[in-house]
């Protein structure tokens, strides 16, 4: 079996000798039709967040159901199916809420597949539960992969500050990659704040425009915080979201972030924020999400299954990957690039 497998630091193969997986018990043996390519990885293969395992990369994974175990229920070989990335014990009230990715025991355990234990770039991947599994339907897979992270972390990003994005607000979102572009057509389509896209090309605030900002601001300016309130007036923005997490852009976060808004960081861009009574306005609540909830998943399925957003994304093959990255790290990934067994 082929898989992109992460041996260590700055070292990832593409193999060709694994044996495919034998379910048992609740295990679910997938096809996989396609695996997102998400920076979270750089983070893994470039920074070394995962250590001491070597393993098969993709946490971002659509397929149909190619063979089960003998205890599970509710599938069938062929039926079409995300995999929900962050894996819990599916034991404690998190994940008895659905929300594994708060796990209360997270620091014990690997995050998921792709993420310490095997993935699903490779042309089948075992699931430990069907817990994990959601139906997507007509869906198809290579386009909906992306949906269990590109999507889901924006939506429930959002969600959280649904009550507030009421249509005498405005809404600032910063940086329109792989899920700042699907963030802008959640806002579109269940919020009614006026949408103000922020990032530092020509091009992807142009896509932007496309996808539903009313407003574009390049965050590289000097002058970015005060373009943006000459648009917001003095209530500045109600909830600011940003998708590169560097200090520059928490610092454009705080500038324009209303009294008892919402400030939440969502990229992982290692940014530092230094806290003073003086800068943060009173009420701010900052937060930064992790993920989404099994049954947020099922609504992001909904959305796109309605056709109200869609993942903006490139297709390449398995033998690729290391391609991939590379122009990942150089920035030339236009939205979400899929691998495809």
């Amino acid at each position: 079996m082929k898989a992109v497998r992460f041996f260590g630091h700055k070292d990832v193969r593409v193999v060709n000798d694994l044996e495919r997986p034998v379910p048992k018990g609740d295990e679910v043996l997938l096809k996989i039709g396609g695996a997102g390519v998400c920076h979270s990885d750089l983070h893994i293969i470039d920074e070394g967040t995962v250590v001491g395992t070597v393993f098969t990369l993709g946490h971002e994974n659509a397929g149909w159901v190619e063979e089960i175990g003998e205890n599970v229920k509710g599938y069938k070989k062929g039926d079409a199916v995300l995999v929900y990335g962050p894996w819990g014990c599916g034991h404690c009230k998190p994940c008895q809420q659905s929300k594994e990715n708060y796990c209360d025991h997270q620091s014990e355990q690997a995050y998921g597949g792709g993420l310490g234990l095997d993935g699903g770039m490779a042309e089948y991947m075992l699931v430990p539960s069907s817990r994990l599994l959601v139906p997507i339907f007509d869906l198809d897979p290579i386009i909906a992969a992306p949906l269990t992270d590109a999507a889901l972390t924006p939506y429930s990003a959002i969600k959280r500050s649904l009550p507030k994005l009421m249509a005498d607000e405005f809404v600032v979102v910063i940086g329109v990659g792989g899920l700042g572009h699907v963030a802008l057509q959640i806002l579109r389509e269940i919020s009614g704040a006026a949408i103000i896209a922020c990032d530092v090309t020509e091009d992807k605030l142009a896509f932007a425009k496309e996808l539903g900002a009313e407003f574009t601001i390049n965050s590289k300016d000097a002058d970015a915080a005060e373009q943006i309130q000459k648009i917001t007036g003095i209530k500045k923005a109600k909830v600011v979201l940003d998708f590169v997490g560097a200090t520059s852009t928490i610092d454009l976060g705080t500038k324009v972030v209303s009294l008892d808004g919402d400030l939440t960081i969502v990229g992982l861009g290692g940014g530092h924020y230094q806290y003073s009574m003086n800068v943060l306005p009173f009420g701010v609540s900052m937060t930064n999400p992790y993920w989404g909830s099994r049954t947020e998943l099922m609504e992001v399925v909904g959305l796109a299954r309605q056709k109200k957003i869609h993942i903006e994304i490139e297709k390449h093959k398995l033998d690729d990957a290391n391609e991939v990255y590379d122009r990942m790290r150089q920035g030339k990934i236009k939205g979400r690039a899929v691998l495809i067994p």
